[in-house]
């Protein structure tokens, strides 16, 4: 089964987003109270918890919203979903618009590891329906 692991929220661009206790969606916004929210195609991004592992394993001390990510994941292969895609995430409902980026600024995590994953393994959403979300929501693909 699909799950959150973390919800995160930043109140500027270009730094690390905090774990909270649940985040609130708006549609065609993102998450209320984030840098990244507004109305353009990457409201919401995800990473799975299996990536920021992969970097743990090159010596960092990483964890949930230290690649940006506002949703950290469990359970699912986000980058083989094809756009489009419509996640269920809790009570909100979430498409896929983005697979990866690309970084115009090499990053503290790419300095130290020599390598990001959230460039090619993060995904991005709009809100299509809004609510809350929680660590422990199930995430299931409609």
């Amino acid at each position: 089964m699909a799950i959150v692991k973390a919800v995160c929220i930043s109140e500027n661009k270009g730094e690390r987003k905090k774990p909270v206790a649940e985040v609130e969606l708006r549609e065609n916004h993102g998450i209320v109270g984030d840098a990244h929210a507004g109305d353009w195609h990457r409201q919401i991004s995800l990473l799975a918890s299996e990536s920021i592992d992969k970097m743990r394993a090159l010596g960092l001390d990483v964890d949930s919203g230290d690649f940006a990510e506002n949703i950290t994941t469990t359970g699912i292969d986000l980058v083989s979903l094809p756009i489009g895609s419509r996640l269920q995430v809790g009570e909100t409902l979430m498409e896929v618009t983005q697979i990866g980026k690309e970084c115009h600024h090499r990053c503290a995590i790419y300095d130290q590891a020599g390598d990001c994953v959230m460039p090619k393994e993060g995904i991005f959403a709009k809100v299509i329906t809004g609510g809350s979300i929680r660590p422990e929501d199930e995430i299931k693909t409609v």
